[in-house]
């Protein structure tokens, strides 16, 4: 096993920032090929969710076993991330990057060829390691491939733009293939695309060779086992639209109750290990700290609001499928429109103001989003609030990367990266057991309450006129409880202000890689320039 260089062990004795690996001669092709793995992973999230009810008639899913399709992809997503970004450290980025890729490719062809629900729900788990180990690869691959300043900068804008936007594309190409072709090709679709950067990643990115050190296999049971339960506790947690809670089930407790018990074995484990899995200077950093609270935050409110607006504008609008992807397409320019104003002024007026900008108007996106009712049309409903929202969430995702990698220590870039993506995951897990309690416990509240008015008013209907009455109450309920989610949201976004403010002291010089060394890597909480 190969040992750091000098240069580099003398970075991480001073306790600062080790150079970046050379970079390859085409830096241009390298983002392409990163950007592309993310994209790839990230619309998987959503690529899967508009073929469900396609999946669900072909093999034949009850509706509590179809929600595996996407719990066993986001379970073992979440709860291998930390083991991927380390082992990304440890074993060599690059050939870490490429064997989550083929894994995530021949996953993605055994989910396409699935015949009954075991085959499928198995091969959603295996796509979900393959993409723990892609994510955190990708983005620490920035870090060491793109120097500090300008350069990374763009790159992380690219990166960051690619990571929202592919929950986009995700809900479009769905709606694309399951209209058009079958539901087997929301798998397939993968399999070129994921073949093609494999084969680009070996002459496009730099090695970053091995280094000293052994896995922390106890850190990597008890993480992974830890944040996976959490995940799955949380995404049996909520309030169904039913109006039935499960926050009280005996698997959701148990879950929850067994992800505390190893996730602090994980903390007394890592605090005694010399090679540890999550090694704790890398939290010492207040401003990385921050970033990872933030993309928290992100994740809890955004992935919670793409699924209710999605179910909202499906059964209550009556849109397609098709027609739904097309709906967010607003959202893409918004946010990389931002993304690039970000990217450029942050080495003029810091990340601090970007952050605060970003979380005032994503907020009051959310916000107006949540005015949004049954009989309110897309141009005068959600047009005006996903382009605010989508410029708001521009400035966040960019500074999310960026601060979450600045001045870490090259032998800690991925496991780094990847507390930025376990984040949003966990965040997204959040988001759908909260936003749903809230969401479905109104639903339920308000078809109570529309009914008793009715009887109370004497109304007696029958047949067709009974059925469309029912359609009326459910649907305005489904408006008042998703607008409650939303506000919910929109607080969640808030919050970002206060963590900003408290945390957040990075300096316009890291960020535009002059005086790289004024700084140690384990703690960057001077005083903000800006």
């Amino acid at each position: 096993m190969a040992t750091e260089t000098p240069h580099t062990g003398a970075a991480a004795v001073a306790g600062r920032a080790a150079p970046a690996a050379p970079a390859p001669r085409r830096l241009g092709l390298a983002l392409a090929v990163i950007a592309t793995a993310q994209l790839m992973v990230v619309l998987d999230l959503t690529i899967v969710t508009v073929a469900l009810p396609h999946i669900q008639a072909a093999l034949g899913f009850s509706g509590t076993n179809l929600e595996w399709v996407v719990n066993a992809y986001a379970v073992a997503f979440g709860g291998l991330l930390l083991l991927g970004g380390r082992s990304g450290d440890l074993f060599e980025r690059r050939r870490i990057f490429i064997a989550g890729l083929l894994l995530f490719v021949l996953a993605s062809l055994l989910g396409g060829l699935a015949t009954d629900q075991a085959w499928l729900i198995t091969a959603r788990a295996v796509q979900g390691a393959g993409a723990a180990m892609v994510a955190p690869t990708a983005l620490s691959l920035i870090a060491v491939t793109f120097p500090e300043g300008p350069e990374r900068n763009r790159a992380t804008a690219v990166y960051s733009a690619t990571a929202i936007l592919g929950i986009v594309v995700g809900l479009l190409a769905g709606g694309l293939l399951v209209t058009y072709a079958d539901w087997r090709w929301v798998f397939f679709v993968n399999i070129p695309i994921g073949l093609v950067v494999a084969a680009l990643a070996r002459p496009a990115l730099p090695t970053t060779g091995r280094r000293a050190g052994r896995l922390d296999l106890p850190g990597a049971v008890t993480a992974t086992a830890g944040v996976a339960l959490l995940v799955y506790g949380l995404s049996n947690a909520a309030t169904t639209s039913d109006g039935v809670s499960h926050w009280g089930d005996t698997k959701v407790v148990a879950s929850l109750a067994a992800a505390a018990v190893l996730l602090a074995a994980f903390v007394v484990i890592e605090s005694r290990t010399a090679d540890p899995l999550l090694p704790f200077r890398v939290l010492r950093s207040r401003d990385r700290s921050g970033a990872y609270l933030i993309s928290l935050c992100t994740g809890t409110a955004i992935l919670g609001m793409f699924f209710f607006l999605t179910l909202f504008i499906q059964d209550v609008w009556g849109y397609s499928a098709l027609k739904t992807g097309l709906a967010y397409l607003p959202f893409v320019p918004a946010t990389l429109a931002t993304t690039v104003v970000a990217q450029v002024l942050v080495t003029r007026i810091g990340a601090r103001p970007l952050l605060i900008a970003g979380s005032v108007v994503s907020a009051g996106g959310m916000a107006w989003l949540a005015q949004i009712t049954e009989h309110s049309t897309f141009a005068g409903g959600m047009l005006g609030p996903e382009i605010v929202l989508g410029a708001g969430l521009g400035p966040l995702f960019v500074l999310i990367f960026l601060v979450g990698l600045t001045k870490v220590r090259e032998n800690d870039a991925g496991v780094a990266s990847s507390l930025v993506n376990v984040g949003q995951q966990v965040g997204g897990s959040i988001g759908l057991a909260i936003l749903g309690t809230v969401a479905w416990s109104a639903v339920a509240s308000s078809v109570r309450s529309q009914t008793a008015t009715a009887v109370r008013a004497g109304v007696h209907v029958s047949g067709a006129r009974a059925a469309a009455l029912h359609a009326q109450i459910y649907d305005h309920a489904l408006a008042t409880g998703f607008s409650r989610s939303y506000w919910v949201s929109a607080g969640v976004l808030a919050l970002i202000v206060i963590i900003t403010l408290a945390m957040i002291r990075i300096r316009r010089q890291d960020l535009s890689g002059a005086d790289p060394m004024s700084e140690p890597a384990g703690d960057t909480t001077a005083p903000s320039a800006s």
